[in-house]
């Protein structure tokens, strides 16, 4: 591959800003011995900054972002081509090409199709799943929808609308204690990294859950607790010249009752590539299940992965009830923690390939929609007069 100049997108107005800024330095770390890396460093209040020394941690331990980084953006115009950074009184704005993006942003306005959308409008290839499949697998209430209609099978559920729960508290608690009974998890149907859930095992924690789980969301999806299952993760890889293909499926192990932002990020401690992020959680690869069954969920995770048009690397979430033969997929991933490269490398792919099969894709996925028709002459406005359109 030649070598490209590669702007790598993290940090984010996202509840799962310091997760982002992780599996950037990760992805950046990878790709600096084969590529021009363009770090791309966005505040939590939004703004974009830029410089080489916005690749190193300690820039972030120490908030001196400022200090380093100079503010630019990504013009949504074609053929631009590149990262802006306006000039000032004393230097010229300049253009910083790029020829490929790895969007790292976990959560809301990055994951959820908000960053491809604009890198769309710019015309530039990027690494993972588009507008569709991003903004599906973000929202877990549409992302079960399409499980569903896929024939997929899904935890029992119910959707919660904030402006419902505020016109009566007492018929949505109802309603949930009907069809889910408890215990219940209770989450934000547009977040990630288990911020914002909560465990119910009454109705007054049923309360306690759902006013925490209205601070980030105006959509709340209640789940039944899948009590007595074991929790079975696996990778999914596919996309332009990329047939998809399930990793092997690990099972993580959690310290409470379910996998909390500590479990999956603060647990472990050590900052290398090989424990930072989610791989520092505890983890068994390959999962203590069956063969049948790792091929049930991993068959599952390929059907999931194309039921939201997803493409890139994603991680699939599932349950296993090991003495029934029952699996469940609860949710996808379409940016995971460190692309989920610790469920690849016991798969036979490194980092290194992995990152390099994400890059061959999306530049492959960019050249067949340029061949794509986007315009269609018309003699509509020819057959207008005195400046209005007729009704």
């Amino acid at each position: 591959m030649a070598r490209l100049s590669v702007g790598v997108v993290f940090g984010g107005r996202s509840v799962e800003h310091d997760v982002s800024i992780v599996t950037g330095h990760q992805v950046m770390a990878v790709l600096s011995a084969v590529h021009d890396v363009v770090p791309i460093y966005i505040t939590r209040e939004g703004r974009w900054l830029t410089s080489p020394g916005l690749n190193d941690l300690e820039v972030y331990k120490a908030s001196r972002w400022d200090e380093v980084g100079d503010e630019g953006f990504i013009p949504p115009t074609a053929g631009f081509g590149g990262l802006l950074v306006p000039g000032g009184r004393l230097r010229k704005s300049r253009r910083i090409p790029l020829d490929v993006v790895v969007p790292s942003l976990h959560g809301t306005y990055g994951e959820d199709g908000t960053l491809q959308g604009l890198l769309e409008l710019a015309d530039i290839p990027y690494v993972g799943s588009g507008v569709t499949g991003s903004a599906a697998g973000m929202d877990k209430v549409t992302m079960k929808a399409a499980f569903k209609d896929a024939g997929l099978p899904v935890v029992p559920h119910v959707l919660v609308e904030v402006k419902r729960l505020d016109a009566d508290e007492t018929a949505v608690m109802d309603e949930i204690e009907a069809s889910i009974g408890y215990p219940a998890f209770v989450k934000p149907s547009r977040l990630g990294s288990s911020v914002g859930i909560g465990k119910a095992s009454g109705r007054e924690g049923l309360a306690a859950a759902l006013d925490v789980a209205r601070r980030y969301d105006s959509r709340i999806l209640v789940e039944r607790s899948m009590e007595g299952c074991a929790e079975i993760n696996c990778s999914v890889i596919g996309g332009a010249g990329l047939e998809p293909r399930a990793s092997v499926c690990e099972q993580p192990v959690a310290a409470e009752e379910f996998l909390s932002f500590r479990d999956k990020y603060l647990r472990g401690g050590k900052s290398s590539k090989d424990s930072a992020g989610m791989a520092a959680q505890e983890r068994r690869i390959p999962a203590p299940i069956s063969d049948a069954l790792t091929k049930e969920v991993q068959d599952n995770a390929v059907k999931a992965f194309r039921a939201i048009d997803a493409s890139g690397v994603a991680r699939i979430d599932s349950f296993v009830k090991q003495d029934t033969g029952e699996t469940w997929v609860m949710e996808i991933n379409t940016v995971p923690g460190s692309f989920s490269f610790y469920l690849w490398e016991p798969s036979g792919v490194s980092f290194e390939d992995l990152m390099r099969l994400l890059i061959d894709s999306a530049l492959a996925a960019h050249k067949a929609k340029s061949e794509l028709m986007f315009s269609f002459d018309s003699t509509m406005l020819a057959g207008l007069s005195g400046g209005k359109a007729g009704g």
